[in-house]
């Protein structure tokens, strides 16, 4: 589900039963617990997985009355009731996940018990994500009642309006909701994540929007997959000096030519691509006038990106990552039609 449905079904179901939230790294599980402990009025006491020890979970042994008793830890033991939230549960060694048993199930922890209207949820990455993750043990698996939350771009733009994520963020993503997150990678680089662009707008912020070019590039690659960084930086020129596809579309403006805007022609390749895939019909015979037209024109404009980058003219007719075209097969099949001609009326 979403981050904007969670909120909902938590109030019906983590009232009654411990909840874990399965998700990608920096799409929001840790913020959206605390904001729904928040509304309820609930205290949200977390306890992140991977800096305990399970002593810290079910106490240290006391004695009283001659008699020896694990005391649970302050954090723990409340009068009031609250929302313990479980972060990166699945992180934690076997030892510490062996203590969450009864604290899951049976809200206690020896012969302290959590305060009647306590709600208990956890949260954690998955091993696909090239996470800290270890294997969750089937008798914790069973305890929980699991949700998946996903990335939804207009759950996070409506977010992002109150937020006061930088404007030049907010309106780059109306264009490419699909860079919003991206799978994480298998190597130890950036990549986006709907975290990683709130970073990028409080450094943009700080840096005030006279950034220069050189500092912007460094922040974008130091937060985003390098393709997005790249793509990002070369919006910003786009808002900076008013530049885009539509002017080119148009003919009262050509391909940035100079050696320095390299980034911004790979953006207008990729915002072209974009453009194609949702402007033009999978069937050629249901397309109106102005869309063949259209269509005309793109395949002029193909042949002047791929002479100045046969990279990017490569780009805007790629295939998937699964090697399933993207483009109508009828346009592509005018593409490699009528190439040749439209390469020779330009010599």
């Amino acid at each position: 589900m979403t981050p904007a449905q969670l909120p909902g079904l938590l109030l019906q179901v983590a009232v009654m039963r411990p909840v874990f939230v399965w998700g990608a790294p920096g799409i929001g599980k840790s913020s959206l617990v605390r904001d729904f402990a928040a509304s309820l009025g609930l205290e949200c006491v977390t306890l992140v997985g991977t800096q305990l020890a399970p002593e810290d979970l079910i106490g240290v042994p006391e004695l009283r009355d001659g008699r020896s008793r694990f005391a649970p830890p302050e954090s723990i033991a409340r009068d009031e009731p609250y929302c313990l939230f479980l972060d990166e549960l699945n992180s934690s060694s076997a030892d510490v996940q062996k203590a969450f048993y009864s604290l899951i199930l049976d809200r206690r922890i020896g012969a302290y018990e959590l305060p009647a209207g306590s709600i208990v949820i956890g949260a954690g990455n998955r091993s696909s994500d090239n996470a800290l993750a270890r294997p969750m043990a089937s008798a914790l698996v069973n305890r929980l009642v699991h949700v998946h939350l996903r990335a939804s771009h207009a759950d996070w733009h409506a977010w992002a309006a109150e937020a006061g994520i930088h404007p030049w963020i907010v309106s780059y993503l109306a264009e490419r909701p699909d860079h919003l997150w991206a799978q994480p990678p298998k190597t130890e680089e950036t990549f986006s994540t709907p975290r990683s662009w709130h970073m990028l707008s409080d450094a943009m912020r700080s840096c005030g929007d006279a950034i220069d070019e050189g500092t912007l590039g460094v922040l974008a690659a130091g937060t985003l997959s390098p393709a997005h960084a790249s793509a990002f930086c070369g919006y910003v020129k786009v808002v900076r000096h008013r530049y885009g596809l539509d002017a080119i579309l148009r003919g009262d403006a050509g391909w940035p030519t100079a050696p320095g805007d390299r980034d911004l022609l790979y953006f207008l390749a990729e915002t072209f691509r974009a453009r194609l895939v949702k402007d033009l019909p999978a069937e050629k015979d249901k397309a109106p006038a102005s869309v063949r037209h259209f269509a005309h024109r793109a395949k002029a404009l193909l042949v002047e990106l791929s002479e100045l980058s046969l990279e990017c003219g490569r780009l805007v007719i790629a295939a998937d990552e699964e090697g399933a075209p993207v483009l109508p097969a009828w346009f592509l099949v005018e593409v490699s039609r009528d190439l040749p001609r439209l390469v020779a009326a330009r010599a």
